[in-house]
């Protein structure tokens, strides 16, 4: 090993005698450490999560009126074509229902988002060309990320005012201001009711009048135009030209003349009639079951979402008097609720694991001033990470806070150790500043050592790839901070106090207090030194039980359910509704009210927000989106997992409607949304054969007991209104089919066939047949289509119809591929582990066809893609920690020793994890692997001591490692209890975001407990095992008797 005596007494004692010299350097120094942090903190972002930017790209097209079929086919596919050369894409999804297309493209972690951005927004425009004609207007292209969910919720509902009304209201006067608040990516407006001229006429009155629905269609289209005139000049003055070529209100669209027949004008209001209503009528929003208008708002990457809820609701006073008094404007869900409730409970913990540790300190130094002085380590190196952590663009979350916490028994580990030395050479009469400079040089590098190792198991943490890898490399950088912050305050501040402040007084001229104590630990430490006695005789016996340690560990890692994330309750349920595939808008709405007012009963709800129709993501018209708020943590009697299981139940009775709800997590992985947790991809070119596969393996999903609320995005074919031209009547009358397909949409497509323009937006006129037709099939017979001798023929002289056929109710790609997504939940007491394996089980039983492509999606392929890289994560943290071992030591042998301290630690962490009812995942892993750093230090200390003796007392190996272990005994008892003590607090807690916490907490605790027990005897026996390898037959010959070595070490210690 290089100790310091080898490195060179000048150097060394040159370093630490500059800070125990100088104290007021010192003390300025470690007060700029703590100044700096608390100059950043108010600065730091707080989240509930470290940001994850997934670069994605969303697109949404509508072409209102068209089938699924024709949007998937017309729409998407040009549009995934082109996006097919777009480098860097992972992966590509679109949804195509009746009228709207949604395409999600999502990069790699890595790809700049103003890139891809710019690359989708290049292959939309190549791909305009081949779009439908009747597109009103390109795809809109944005950028968005899926791990984010809104940061509030608002509702506009109002008892005297239409809703396209309170739209305009809303978009002119709300949204586009709350948009320009600093820190707001982009207000959705849920429930669009855009104002708009719908113009719906009457087949009969067209047919008496001789006029056809395309001949209005190309009327109004002529009638209502906006383009520019030029100007004129004469000699002085110059004069704009300006026409009243725009028609902008119904009453003048009811008097517009679209036909001359006999002479004599045909106006709208002779075929039908103009009124003003909404751009898409089926689109519908309800907040607690009254009809409204929503506003979703969402923070831009990396903002502080405190500050942008705050922000907007500065604004609220102000926009809310600049609307109409009916107008009641609300805001309904405020995601920062229960992100400040998680973040001040961490910070609770955060306190009460400073002051349990605090209190451990006292009890084991019994002096004041010794127990300020590690205790002052605390402040420094918390406050101090704060700096670094606001350079990194950290923010104040649970997984960096919790860094902080599980930091709390890292830190002051240093700083005891240091002060336990330096005060034992006080106490046998040395002078303080003799005692701090001889303490510091013989424990400086043991320090040095113990912060290296712990920094060396969190390198793989800071290599991890992926999701994972960006959720925790925050955690990982600030233990870091703080464990090097931690090192430099106790090879200097620590030392430096001591030798100020420590009395220099012997054990026997303490107070009461003291001598009790120090009673009590000499018997304690003397226990543990003649049990050790047995131990080190039955060498043989022990090493056994050495292996039984690790042969349970791995056989409990490999039977350990295994898991992903831990489910939390953020207060919010997200749902899905689903209604038979053929179900109509209104019957749609009738439902969702029922399903509105049954939750709203529930005693834990606090509010409902709901979506139906278009524009809704490209949900088919028979599903709805369903927003669950509910009451704060401490106001209601179940968690978000107990109600849902209580509306599960409720809900269970309504008929014509299920839904699928599943408790909003702050960690979201996956482009789409989905009906439950978790989701299984199906593809396959043959969209028959994918069909019938993803009905058998619904099936077959649905029977096994590890999964529940199993199903698919492949609904049920709605009955389909299939009309068939007769080709040959068709060209009998000159009729083209393509003007049987533009009559169809002119009737029923709500075709937008005119706009008009005024200072703050566009509006469109909507072409139609009148309301209550569009629900009738017998309207169909009312249509006619003009011949080419200008004669109208009835529609159903050249097409007859059925509603014998089926066609679906959405379609979804996959990598342009057809593809059908199984979604599921976890039964109770299920691990995600245990699932996949059930799930990939039993399609292998079922011997699917090569042409079919499964593969899990979404958190499920995240976990899937984590789960082997646990392991080795492990392995690569051990390794790492040899290594470093290695270099200091100058040797391959006694790392190995410091490292026989792990079995102990993974055996009561699994242990804990077993017995507390948790999946071992990654949160459980981080714990594990910040175990093998803390368990390593005790080892570190024993070994670094016992060598030390060896070399530089001339004792024999066996003299040594008891001394080492009378000597250490009491320092790592007390880092021990420290650092078990500052992880209690995690896995004890029970408020907001405790879920992610505890995992971790117990693995801790749990490895510490048992490793404390195990190691306090084992390494010793490791240490002379290896200590007689590394020697050999020299070290045979040179040592004694071990029976005899023992019982003379025990009787010199009896006696004292």
């Amino acid at each position: 090993m290089i100790s310091e005596q080898d490195i060179g007494p000048a150097r060394t004692i040159g370093f630490f005698d500059f800070f125990i010299t100088h104290p007021v350097a010192t003390g300025l120094i470690m007060s700029g450490i703590f100044l700096l942090g608390a100059i950043c903190y108010p600065f730091m972002p707080v989240s509930a999560l470290p940001q994850i930017d997934f670069p994605t790209i969303q697109i949404a097209a509508n072409l209102p009126g068209a089938s699924p079929e024709t949007m998937a086919a017309s729409v998407a596919q040009p549009i995934e074509d082109a996006l097919s050369r777009v480098s860097g894409i992972t992966e590509l999804t679109s949804n195509s229902s009746l009228g709207t297309t949604s395409i999600t493209v999502q990069f790699g972690l890595d790809q700049d988002i103003q890139t891809a951005a710019s690359d989708v927004q290049t292959a939309v425009s190549e791909a305009a060309g081949q779009l439908p004609k009747d597109m009103t207007s390109l795809p809109t292209v944005h950028k968005a990320n899926p791990a984010d969910a809104p940061v509030m919720q608002l509702s506009a509902s109002s008892n005297t005012l239409t809703l396209p009304e309170l739209d305009e209201y809303i978009e002119r006067n709300v949204a586009s201001k709350i948009r320009q608040v600093s820190g707001v990516a982009f207000v959705n407006i849920g429930g669009r009711q855009k104002p708009a001229i719908r113009i719906a006429v009457d087949p009969g009155r067209l047919a008496q009048a001789d006029v056809t629905l395309e001949d209005v269609r190309t009327a109004i289209g002529n009638l209502s135009l906006s383009s520019p005139k030029g100007n004129i000049d004469d000699p002085t003055r110059t004069f704009p030209i300006d026409t009243n070529d725009q028609i902008n209100s119904s009453t003048e669209w009811n008097d517009a003349v679209i036909a001359y027949r006999d002479g004599g004008p045909v106006r709208i209001r002779d075929i039908g009639q103009a009124i003003d209503g909404a751009e898409d009528n089926k689109m519908a929003h309800w907040t607690n079951g009254e009809r409204g208008i929503a506003l979703d708002v969402f923070r831009q990457p990396g903002a502080n979402v405190i500050a942008v809820v705050n922000a907007v609701k500065k604004q609220l006073p102000a926009l809310q008097a600049s609307l109409p008094k009916s107008i009641k404007l609300d805001l309904v869900t405020d995601r920062t609720n229960t992100i400040r409730a998680s973040v001040d409970d961490v910070q609770f913990t955060l306190m009460l694991a400073i002051g349990l540790v605090v209190v451990v300190i006292f009890l084991f130094l019994r002096s004041l001033r010794a127990t300020i002085i590690p205790v002052l380590t605390l402040p420094i190196a918390l406050a101090g990470s704060l700096a670094p952590m606001w350079v990194l663009g950290f923010s104040l979350d649970n997984l960096s806070l919790m860094a902080l916490v599980v930091a709390i028994g890292f830190v002051v580990d240093d700083a005891i150790v240091m002060l336990e030395n330096i005060t034992r050479h006080i106490e046998d009469g040395v002078k303080p500043l003799e005692a701090a400079r001889t303490g510091a040089r013989e424990i400086g590098f043991t320090i040095i050592s113990i912060s290296l190792s712990l920094i060396a198991v969190l390198i793989p943490i800071l290599l991890m790839g992926g999701i994972v890898g960006r959720l925790f490399r925050a955690f990982a950088i600030t233990l870091t901070v703080a464990i090097v912050i931690s090192a430099v305050v106790s090879l200097t501040l620590t030392p430096m106090l001591a030798s100020k402040f420590i009395p220099p007084v012997g054990k026997h001229q303490r107070g009461r207090f003291y001598q009790v104590g120090e009673a009590f630990f000499e018997r304690l430490t003397a226990l543990y030194i003649r049990s050790l006695k047995p131990v080190i005789r039955h060498r043989f016996l022990t090493l056994i039980v050495f292996i039984g340690k690790i042969v349970a560990t791995a056989y409990l890692f490999i039977v350990a359910p295994k898991g992903f994330f831990p489910e939390q309750d953020t207060g919010f349920i997200a749902g899905l509704s689903q209604a038979s595939p053929d179900i109509s808008f209104t019957e749609m709405t009738k439902l969702q009210e029922r399903v509105s007012a049954i939750i709203m009963k529930d005693p834990a709800v606090y509010s409902v927000f709901m979506d139906i129709g278009g524009g809704n993501g490209g949900n088919a018209l028979n599903q709805g989106h369903v927003n669950i708020t509910l009451k704060p943590l401490e106001d209601r009697d179940a968690s978000a997992k107990q109600v849902i299981d209580r509306l599960g139940t409720a809900l269970a009775t309504q008929q014509g409607i299920k839904l699928f709800m599943q408790s909003a997590q702050d960690i979201n992985i996956g482009a789409r949304p989905a009906k439950t947790q978790y989701q299984f991809t199906l593809q396959d070119a043959d969209i028959q054969e994918l069909g019938d596969w993803a009905t058998k393996m619904t099936n077959r999903l649905q029977g096994i007991s590890a999964l529940r609320d199993v199903g698919s995005d492949q609904q049920a074919e709605a009955p389909n209104l299939s009309i068939k031209m007769d080709r040959a009547a068709a060209s009998l009358y000159g009729v083209l089919p393509s003007t049987i397909d533009e009559t169809l949409y002119d009737a029923f497509g709500q075709r937008q066939v005119a706009s008009y323009s005024t200072q703050t937006d566009t509006f469109r006129v909507v072409l139609e047949v009148l309301p209550n037709l569009q629900r009738d099939i017998a309207t169909l017979d009312r249509l006619s289509v003009r011949a080419n001798n200008g004669t109208l023929v009835p529609l159903s002289v050249v097409a007859k119809w059925t509603t014998d056929g089926v066609s679906p109710v959405s379609i979804a790609h996959q990598g342009q591929s057809p593809a059908v997504t199984i979604s599921f939940n976890l039964a109770p007491n299920v691990a995600l582990g245990e699932a996949t394996q059930a799930i990939e089980n039993a399609v292998a039983d079922m011997h699917p066809p090569v042409s079919l492509q499964t593969s899990f999606s979404g958190s499920a392929k995240a976990f899937k893609d984590s789960l082997g890289t646990v392991p080795l994560l492990i392995l690569a943290s051990l390794v790492v920690v040899y290594i470093i071992l290695g270099v200091l030591y100058e040797g391959l042998i006694h790392p190995l020793t410091i490292l026989s301290t792990l079995p102990s630690a993974g055996l009561g962490a699994l242990l804990a994890l077993r017995l507390a009812g948790f999946d071992f995942g990654l949160v459980a892993m981080i714990g594990i692997i910040l175990l093998i750093g803390i368990v390593t230090k005790n080892g570190i200390m024993l070994v670094d001591f016992a060598i030390q003796a060896e070399r530089g007392e001339g004792l024999y190996s066996e003299d040594a490692i008891v001394k080492a272990a009378e000597m250490r005994f009491r320092p790592i008892l007390m880092t021990t209890m420290a650092a078990l003590l500052g992880g209690l607090p995690l896995a004890i807690g029970h408020g907001t975001g405790s879920e992610l916490r505890q995992p971790l907490g117990y693995a801790v605790v749990g490895g510490l407990l048992v490793s404390q027990l195990l190691t306090l005897y084992t390494t010793p026996v490791i240490y002379l095992l290896f200590d007689r390898l590394r020697n050999g037959a020299a070290g045979q010959m040179r040592a004694r008797s071990a029976d005899q070595d023992v019982d003379q070490q025990f009787h010199i210690r009896g006696k004292a």
